[in-house]
């Protein structure tokens, strides 16, 4: 069983603008592998072998909330999952993270680069007690974004303070923890509470960086993540079924950990 727990897409009515704007603001570093549709989501998941992708959608203006929540619920189908979203500088963000439990979804996605904040700013220190205290799960985007320039406003240092400041919860770290942040993430991040995705993964580590964090952090820790469309998942599985690893740390990376986290 795989199951991915880093996924987008989008409304069938904004999905080629959307993915024509993100194309351009990366300068084409991630050609798309599908359209930016839920259809076309589900077909890459038939080809790749995936059998429950996770949308994390982003909210990156306040009158979103409603409508992107809304779409993300009932987007939800028997091998699609979707986690929320909220604007963090909402003057409602604990409403608005009401609202998201109120519908069901089981997470939120932040990403510090596109709703511009950085991550251990005592004020999003509140907001993510508060959702982590209402059951939501947190998946952030960690590290460089092709799309903004330095300084990240995610890193592993950051990432530290953040767990250490919360009370429990699960927080998951897009891309191994920091993309093209790997050595500190090892310096700093592994064995901390938290949860590492694979997100557009191998392209940005070597798989002797992988297997460090993976030594370092345990199996039960990390969670399969493609980052659909940017990334093939197909590719991605095969690298990590292909590692000199157990049965059981494969298991767990792609589909265990999300099982137990997820509740299902």
């Amino acid at each position: 069983m795989v199951i991915d727990i880093h996924t987008h897409a989008f409304p069938d009515k904004i999905a080629s603008r959307a993915i024509a704007g993100l194309v351009e603001s990366t300068r084409g570093v991630y050609p798309p592998c599908t359209d930016g549709t839920l259809g076309g989501l589900k077909d890459s998941m038939r080809e790749f072998g995936v059998d429950i992708s996770v949308l994390q959608p982003v909210v990156t203006k306040p009158t979103q909330t409603e409508s992107l929540n809304l779409w993300a619920r009932d987007a939800e189908c028997e091998n699609i999952i979707s986690f929320g979203g909220v604007y963090p500088h909402s003057d409602t963000i604990e409403k608005d993270i009401d609202f998201v439990c109120s519908l069901g979804l089981k997470g939120i996605k932040l990403h510090p680069e596109y709703q511009q904040f950085t991550l251990n700013d005592p004020k999003m220190m509140r907001v993510y007690d508060y959702a982590l205290s209402r059951g939501l799960a947190i998946l952030f985007h960690a590290g460089y974004d092709p799309a903004y320039p330095p300084p990240i406003h995610s890193t592993p240092t950051m990432f530290r303070e953040v767990v250490r400041s919360m009370r429990g919860g699960v927080i998951i770290a897009g891309h191994l923890g920091g993309r093209r942040q790997t050595s500190e993430v090892l310096d700093v991040l592994v064995g901390e509470d938290i949860y590492l995705d694979t997100s557009a993964g191998f392209d940005y580590y070597s798989v002797e960086e992988f297997l460090s964090v993976l030594r370092a952090h345990g199996s039960d820790k990390i969670l399969f993540g493609s980052d659909a469309p940017w990334t093939r998942a197909d590719k991605e599985i095969e690298a990590i079924r292909s590692l000199p690893i157990s049965l059981e740390d494969i298991d767990n990376i792609l589909y265990l950990n999300a099982k137990r986290i997820l509740n299902i």
